[in-house]
């Protein structure tokens, strides 16, 4: 919210400094962002007034003017802007007069000059050179009633200062220059000027048909009619200034009114081309496949994915309640007859619908935090008392107002418990305190109770709804750099992590101990990701994205670490390794609502990586080498140490149907790793596969709890064993048999030490005889045994080994190569 300070002052002006009024609002709970003033430090220019203009003698560009500044003397000041005309009056700058800093952070000072051999006695300014606005076409035209000699700065106004406010959401109710100025007053004890509403003399009853089908959208509608207005003249400078300051550009006379009460007052109105209303207006719910010109050129349709409340003539739809007027019933140079609208409308009805749309409009802004129902008369009363300063003739004739208020809201009493609001501020507060603080701020306050206080709040206050927003307000009037520090009193106690367990922090530093960097990510991804990178096919939508590509959320980590990927790789990034450690959503109907749970959404947390590039940062001791399916999985388990975790094939729609893996820990799967399949690799644009992981993070967090185990007294024994098995015969089931073979617990440790498959055979060329055959391989295993409490007999050895022979045989149909 940004505003200058002489309009605030306007209507409260208390005995303060500007700095001291933005520290007093800023300690109420409305920040001052920022202070800035309207114009930059300079002195010595007036109004002036050019009398006769002439052609220079030596430069075709140049004229030769005798400016009138209200002194005894014209001056004579040579002057290059393509208005400098007669009659007109415009900032002169006299000798001496000092301009707004340059470049260089220095003041212009004005002196006696020569142009082309013409002495030239001053300066006649455009807009940007007294620095307050960027129009340097030529020179700045002021009014022709301008004093002529009068200081440029009084003129206009120029010692003010503009404040600009950021404002919670609960604070709708200062979205105008008379609501802080409300706020002020209770602060300050200052007065607040009260606003008169002027009747305007009705000439005739005449109203336009209104019918209100959506309560739930329109609490009340009025509107009023107004014929013969002239459109053509110029807005008045005092309201553009104004608006200016307020951020908001003119734009015609009837526009810059109703966005002058809006600022004003803080009731965004809207005012139609009475003659372009085909028939009545009807305020209802938008249907699907309706479309709408808007005023800022672009066309919406309207669909069933989210509700929006329309204004619609008998033809068509007309408006977005609330939030935006049609190109069709637009105000223009062309009107006429108009049809003043000034409405409430509920904001669950408005809130959202700007952004699905993908823009904002201050009136959305206002209604969609709460605007006041009570006054929509006296505010078109208002509009109407500037339309015919501006813009009434002697022909405009003013017609009847119609009031429609089929869900007008009815606010509740809310109580305060003065001890408990004691509690919360943290310091005594006494009843009297309160009830001033509250009737202060125009909430009108009684005494239930002993230490009891009752309020029903004012129509224009949609935040008070709880005791905690009471409380709030007295603390808001007491002040915050009031408030005592102290420190907070509770019990403590330690909440230990039990040993089983580590810290997702933990897991943060064993990634980056491995190489990989952090990412944060968006919870909200594209659905396109979803349907590609986790086949979901019915992913969790967004009622209200922040962008239109964002609209579901993830349930995975994939698809976020890939569009860091694609970011890194587009700017030329080598290698890239990175991981994230966040929550995805998954739908479980299983799941009840509770204080950290959503009924029907489960979301788990999850730890993800990516590896791309090479495998290794480039150095002359190491070949360079691509990161590979294994270098991944060494990372996985070395993340997942000293747990041992089993990897089976698998199949996920992100990776590549051949090198992927289902990670299994304790007969659990908790995740996958693999490399990226090549449909996505081609679609992402990439010169080589990522190879990625996702696992489940409460099973990363598990850990052993170190146990205590005496070093061995006794030499381990060790034994080979080579056994030719088929070549589907995996790692893991190897070592399974071993294990399982080896009775007594004597088995220590099993390492397969050598592969050996047969030479591929040309065509016609047979295989030596008790040779392996092609679709066979020779493992060879060690294996360690040994016992804590005695040295190993040769029959205990022998008997472990025909265990394990005995298991290879009859699990994987392993024979001993001979």
């Amino acid at each position: 919210m940004q505003f200058p300070e002489s309009w605030l002052r306007q209507y409260c002006n208390p005995n303060l400094t500007t700095q001291q009024l933005a520290d007093t609002l800023t300690m109420a709970g409305l920040e001052v962002e920022e202070l800035e003033p309207v114009a930059p430090a300079f002195s010595g220019i007036v109004v002036g007034e050019i009398k006769e203009a002439v052609q220079h003698p030596d430069a075709d560009r140049l004229r030769v003017c005798q400016v009138d500044v209200g002194g005894p003397e014209l001056l004579n000041i040579v002057c290059g802007a393509p208005n400098a005309r007669v009659g007109i009056r415009i900032p002169c700058a006299m000798v001496g007069a000092e301009l707004p800093p340059g470049a260089d952070g220095k003041p212009f000072k004005i002196k006696i000059g020569k142009l082309r051999g013409v002495p030239s006695y001053g300066m006649l300014c455009s807009a940007k050179e007294l620095g307050i606005d960027d129009d340097a076409s030529g020179l700045l035209e002021l009014p022709v009633d301008a004093p002529l000699g009068q200081n440029i700065r009084e003129y206009l106004n120029l010692d003010d200062t503009l404040f600009t406010l950021k404002l919670t959401p609960n604070l709708a109710h200062c979205l105008s220059v008379y609501g802080i100025a409300r706020e002020l007053s209770a602060l300050t004890g200052a007065p607040l000027k009260a606003i008169d509403y002027p009747q305007a003399v009705v000439a005739s009853q005449d109203k336009l048909s209104v019918k209100i089908e959506a309560a739930d959208l329109c609490g009340r509608f009025s509107g009023r009619i107004v014929r013969n207005v002239n459109t053509q003249v110029q807005t008045p400078k005092w309201m553009v200034d104004r608006l200016a300051r307020c951020g908001q550009r003119s734009v015609s006379p009837l526009v810059d009114i109703s966005n002058y009460v809006m600022f004003e007052l803080g009731r965004p109105s809207h005012i139609f081309d009475l003659d372009k209303i085909n028939g009545g207006l009807t305020v209802r719910w938008g249907k699907e496949g309706e479309t709408l010109k808007l005023l800022n050129g672009n066309t919406v349709k309207l669909d069933g994915s989210n509700k929006v409340g329309v204004i619609a003539d008998d033809s068509a739809v007309e408006s977005l309640a609330g939030i935006m007027g049609g190109d069709h019933t637009a105000v223009s140079h062309e009107t006429q007859n108009i049809y003043i609208e000034a409405a409430f409308w509920f904001p669950k009805a408005v809130a959202g619908r700007s952004r699905h749309f993908n823009f904002s409009t201050d009136a959305g802004h206002r209604f969609e935090r709460g605007v006041d129902p009570e006054f929509t008369v006296e505010h078109i009363e208002r509009i109407t008392q500037l339309v015919l300063e501006i813009c009434g003739t002697p022909a405009t004739q003013v017609c009847a107002i119609d009031d429609h208020q089929p869900n007008m809201p009815h606010p509740k009493p809310v109580q305060l418990r003065v001890a408990r609001a004691a509690k919360v501020i943290g310091m005594p507060v006494t009843q009297q305190q309160c009830l001033d603080a509250l009737n202060g701020l125009g909430l009108p306050a009684t005494v239930a109770s002993e230490g009891v206080i009752s309020v029903t709040a004012p129509t224009f206050r949609f935040d008070i709804n709880l005791e905690e927003d009471l409380i709030e307000e007295v603390a808001r009037m007491i002040g915050y750099d009031n408030l005592p520090t102290t420190k907070p009193l509770a019990p403590i106690s330690p909440k230990l992590r039990a040993e089983n367990k580590r810290s997702p922090y933990a897991v943060r530093h064993a990634l980056a101990a491995l190489g990989y960097q952090e990412t944060i990510n968006f919870s909200f991804v594209e659905e396109k990701w979803e349907a590609e990178l986790a086949g979901n096919t019915n992913p969790i939508k967004l009622l209200n994205p922040i962008a239109s590509q964002l609209s579901v959320m993830r349930s995975s980590l994939i698809g976020s670490l890939m569009q860091v990927l694609k970011f890194n790789v587009d700017r030329k990034a080598p290698r890239v390794r990175v991981f994230e450690l966040g929550r995805v959503f998954l739908r479980d109907d299983s799941v009840v609502e509770s204080d950290t749970t959503v009924k029907g959404f489960e979301q788990p947390m999850r730890v993800a990586g990516l590896a791309y590039g090479a495998a290794a940062q480039q150095q002359w001791g190491q070949a360079d080498a691509k990161v590979d399916f294994y270098d991944v999985k060494g990372d996985v388990e070395a993340l997942l140490a000293p747990l041992k975790p089993v990897f089976e094939a698998a199949e996920h729609p992100a990776m590549h149907p051949g090198r992927c893996a289902r990670v299994v820990l304790n007969g659990k799967a908790i995740g996958v790793v693999g490399e990226l399949h090549p449909q996505w690799r081609q679609e992402w644009d990439l010169a080589q596969a990522p190879v990625l992981f996702e696992l489940e993070l409460d099973a990363v967090l598990a850990r052993e709890v170190p146990k205590f185990q005496a070093v061995a007294k006794h030499q381990a024994v060790e034994r080979d064993i080579a056994v030719v098995v088929k070549e589907t015969v995996t790692h893991a089931q190897v070592m399974a048999a071993v294990a399982a073979g080896v009775q007594g617990g004597i088995l220590r440790n099993a390492v397969l030490f050598d592969v050996f498959r047969p030479k591929k055979l040309k065509a016609g060329e047979e295989a030596a005889p008790g040779s392996l055959a092609q679709d066979e391989k020779s493992l060879a295993v060690r294996l360690t045994l040994g016992r804590d409490d005695a040295a190993l007999t040769d029959v205990e050895i022998d008997a472990a080994m025909q265990g394990a022979i005995a298991a290879l045989q009859s699990q994987v149909a392993a024979r001993l190569r001979g």
